[in-house]
């Protein structure tokens, strides 16, 4: 079953827990998530967010349930979903995604094996045919932790892992 605009409308740190063990079908893709990061806009100095709206963090401010696709380091595209209310810039970072055959770890692994681009910015997995997140695992044990790869805001224990444990049995 798809995950529907309710899922989504909730707070980041609640979806980027809940998203665990989802599958994303992405065209000819279906995998596991495996591990996510929250990012809370105006109160978190790590969001895209937290200086108020750009161009490049206009989607993150709203509608939930949309994909906000970025470019790190000139050359890796990472793949997030925007979540909570309208106006509250928020996004769950997708870093893990466990597909049949192989594990990707790291956001730029994914998107390179899933074909992900901006050209995907904005869209609607609520919506859309062959791109959406479904019903996975229900509940599966995790980790968190400190998010990967910032300065600001490191304090907050908003990365969530599959234990490994968990991982062996996807």
């Amino acid at each position: 079953m798809k995950l529907t605009y309710d899922f989504y409308n909730r707070h980041v740190v609640e979806v980027a827990k809940d998203l665990l063990g989802k599958k994303l079908v992405w065209g000819e893709f279906e995998g596991i998530i495996t591990e996510t990061e929250a990012y809370r806009g105006l109160d978190d100095a790590a969001s895209h967010a937290a200086l108020g709206m750009t161009s490049r963090s206009q989607i993150m401010f709203g509608p939930p349930g949309h994909v906000y696709v970025y470019l790190i380091y000139g050359m890796y595209h990472c793949l997030n979903i925007v979540t909570e209310e309208s106006g509250q810039p928020s996004a769950v970072l997708i870093r893990g995604l466990k597909l049949s055959d192989v594990y990707l770890n790291g956001p730029g692994k994914i998107c390179r094996h899933l074909n992900i681009d901006r050209t995907h910015n904005n869209l609607c997995l609520v919506n859309h045919d062959s791109m959406y997140l479904m019903e996975g695992i229900t509940n599966p044990t995790y980790q968190e932790t400190a998010r990967v790869g910032i300065k600001k805001a490191v304090d907050k224990l908003w990365r969530f892992i599959i234990t490994p444990e968990e991982m062996y049995h996807l």
